[in-house]
């Protein structure tokens, strides 16, 4: 399965099981200072291990910072 994760094509083998929260994992992003956006829609951390995207969705991980700053990580 191919997903767009920040602007960048990322392919993935194990796709039935891919949820939100192990593309986290497999990515090695921590959970507790990122937000998550999926196809432009918030998706809320209570949600992550329920989301499952699908091929070519567009994925966005924000972290945020001190001082009033986001940037994007990835």
């Amino acid at each position: 399965m191919e997903l767009i994760i920040n602007g960048e094509i990322k392919t993935f083998s194990d796709s039935d099981n891919l949820n939100i929260q192990r593309i986290l994992d497999h990515l090695k992003i921590e959970s507790k200072v990122v937000a998550v956006a999926l196809n432009s829609l918030v998706v809320k951390k209570n949600d992550w291990s329920n989301t499952f995207p699908k091929n070519g969705d567009k994925i966005e991980f924000l972290q945020f910072m001190g001082g009033g700053q986001s940037v994007k990580i990835y």
